[in-house]
């Protein structure tokens, strides 16, 4: 079994996987929490590339489903900053021990909820014809710090979720631009990660393993996110995020 894991641990690894497909095609917040799950149950440095090769599985079903959903103007205001953010993740990784790397995760996790929640009672009053155009700045610290974030946790959606709530775009835009924006930092993740020395045949032997249950949960989160009014889905990305962080954090 890929990283020794069994009984419980592998339960665990299979639900998280799951809740990676579900995060991609339904309910974007839930990726922090499967992101917290392997980071508890496997080594959190190792962790990291497992989920890498999963969550490129579950973006090529998310593009599928929302390809034309997508919002190309945000996504290149976003997409340029990324590369230096993926390098300084990758040096992050190479000098953090697992004990580090599991607070660094949780922290970025709070700080995302917490800017999460400052732009949702700022911007409350406001429908989605009046979100005004984000300054360059914001958008370069937004895709360089997500850059870090995915390098580091595969967490870039904590991250970009505030982006893409303060430009006010509705769910299935959300859904297809968060969905171009992971898929290709990941891939740009891929070399990077073989650099640093994280993946090994245990990686992509446990990506095998888990590819079902992720191929599962897209396929639960394109009918969940049918049922879901967009109120109630950016109160569960929130919440699903701030649960990943707590659990980090105190492990």
């Amino acid at each position: 079994m890929p990283f020794d894991l069994a009984g419980p641990s592998l339960v665990a690894a299979v639900l998280a996987a799951l809740v990676i497909g579900i995060s991609k095609t339904g309910i974007s917040g839930l990726g922090a929490l499967s992101a917290a799950v392997f980071a508890l149950v496997l080594p959190t440095r190792e962790s990291t590339a497992a989920v890498l090769l999963l969550l490129i599985v579950a973006d090529v079903v998310a593009i599928a489903i929302y390809r034309r959903d997508a919002n190309w103007r945000l996504l290149r205001h976003l997409l340029p900053a990324i590369i230096p953010g993926l390098l300084v993740g990758a040096l992050i990784l190479n000098f953090s021990d697992n004990t580090l790397l599991r607070r660094w995760i949780g922290a970025l996790f709070i700080v995302s909820v917490v800017i999460q929640l400052v732009v949702a009672w700022r911007r409350a009053d406001q429908d989605l014809a009046a979100a005004p155009a984000m300054h360059p700045a914001i958008s370069w610290l937004t895709g360089g710090a997500a850059g870090v974030a995915t390098m580091t946790a595969n967490a870039a959606g904590p991250i970009v979720t505030v982006y893409l709530i303060a430009s006010r775009v509705d769910k299935r835009q959300f859904l297809g631009t968060m969905a171009w924006f992971t898929f290709i930092g990941n891939l740009l993740k891929v070399p990077l990660s073989f650099g640093v020395g994280l993946m090994g045949p245990g990686t992509f032997a446990l990506a095998l393993l888990l590819a079902p249950a992720v191929l599962i949960g897209t396929w639960l989160g394109a009918r969940l996110v049918k049922r879901i009014n967009q109120q109630w889905f950016n109160r569960v990305v929130l919440g699903t995020s701030l649960i990943a962080a707590i659990a980090l954090l105190v492990s």
